[in-house]
């Protein structure tokens, strides 16, 4: 997306809602960035296909919820026949629906107020931006390889007990202390990554996962709902008070940071609101948090991963999980979907291993002592 002279062309966009409210406000706030050009928009799935393979636009912006046809069914043929980035901008209410969109091969997603039309719609104006920045540094990723994987993982893993789709995830936290602990830092194409990476993991682990993805807030507790219905291990959203135990993965809340307690000799779980308004402070969960925190308690027995992610979150506590005695493990940044995150640990000179998500499952075996082909 560049000239010759080296100037960047327009990001080319297309606008897919089915309210024409929402539809020209997006437009606008696109449009005020220079070097985003809207080609052109559509009501529903149906004519942002036909607009897609006519226009082959940059980027897609994506409501899901349409008539005629609906966002899943567009991805689903998308993905088939012309693999394009997509951005969700969905609703709060939808947020099981985010995360179906993401193993169908969509980008990221953007929460917006709500399904009403309504002017605070605007507020999403800087997250937008944000996210359509990283558009231009999206390697030449293959969405629909990654779509395909997540469907193939779907079919080959063991059913999980139909309990789990009416208990949910509050029941409490019991088992064996953790004696050793996986953390794992994710960003930008995160949730289907990590899903990857967890279905490759036995329910008799022998050690606690703790995931810091960055997310908003209202959406991790329906990460860790859908995380627990599909892979074998227990997935929680991390509590204040919960124990860590082993065979249990949690997912720390958006905007939070987490660290570990000591509760009756075992380590606990500790929670403090990161306060993002604030200018200069990070995002929240902060994988450098939980990495350092983690070489703090738990030192050679830890092991860190770095996922897909722009930026360098990471690389910090991976020198603390390596410098501790641990081990540390990075996506290959040449097939991640975004490469910043594992190769600026690659880059700090720690990583044990450089492996493509799908391989990553058998460094975690070989940690905890599982034989890597069982």
């Amino acid at each position: 997306m560049s000239t010759s002279a080296g100037t960047p062309t327009p990001l080319r966009v297309l606008v897919v809602d089915d309210s024409a409210y929402n539809r020209q406000t997006i437009t606008a706030m696109l449009e005020a960035n220079s070097g985003v050009h809207v080609v052109g928009r559509a009501v529903d799935g149906k004519e942002a296909l036909q607009k897609a393979f006519e226009l082959e636009p940059d980027l897609i912006t994506l409501d899901l919820e349409m008539p005629e046809m609906d966002g899943f069914a567009f991805l689903r043929l998308l993905m088939a026949r012309r693999p394009t980035p997509v951005l969700i901008i969905s609703g709060y209410a939808a947020r099981e629906n985010v995360f179906r969109a993401l193993d169908l091969g969509a980008l990221d997603f953007i929460a917006k107020p709500g399904r009403q039309i309504s002017p605070e719609l605007k507020v999403i104006e800087d997250e937008l931006r944000s996210k359509i920045g990283l558009v231009r540094r999206l390697q030449s990723v293959r969405l629909k390889q990654r779509a395909d994987s997540v469907a193939q993982q779907r079919r080959v893993t063991q059913s999980i007990k139909l309990a789990r789709e009416t208990t949910g995830t509050r029941e409490p936290i019991t088992g064996a202390s953790a004696q050793r602990i996986v953390v794992v830092g994710s960003s930008t194409g995160g949730p289907p990554t990590v899903q990857q990476l967890l279905r490759g993991l036995p329910t008799e682990l022998g050690a606690a996962v703790i995931i810091a993805q960055h997310m908003p807030a209202r959406f991790t507790r329906a990460f860790a709902n859908r995380l627990n219905r599909v892979v074998d291990l227990r997935v929680v959203e991390a509590e204040v008070g919960q124990p860590v135990v082993e065979n249990v993965v949690y997912v720390i809340p958006g905007g939070y940071n987490l660290s570990f307690g000591d509760e009756g000799g075992r380590a606990s779980v500790k929670l403090e609101v990161v306060e993002r308004s604030k200018k200069g402070v990070a995002l929240a969960p902060s994988a450098d948090h939980l990495f350092t925190e983690a070489a703090r308690v738990w030192g050679d027995r830890s092991c860190a991963i770095v996922l897909t992610g722009m930026g360098n979150d990471g690389s910090v506590g991976a020198s603390a999980v390596k410098r501790a005695g641990g081990r540390v493990y990075a996506e290959d940044p040449n097939r991640a979907v975004m490469p910043g995150m594992p190769q600026a640990v690659i880059d700090a000179g720690v990583v044990d291993r450089v492996l493509p998500v799908e391989n990553l499952h058998k460094m975690v075996k070989d940690f905890v002592g599982i034989p890597i082909d069982s």
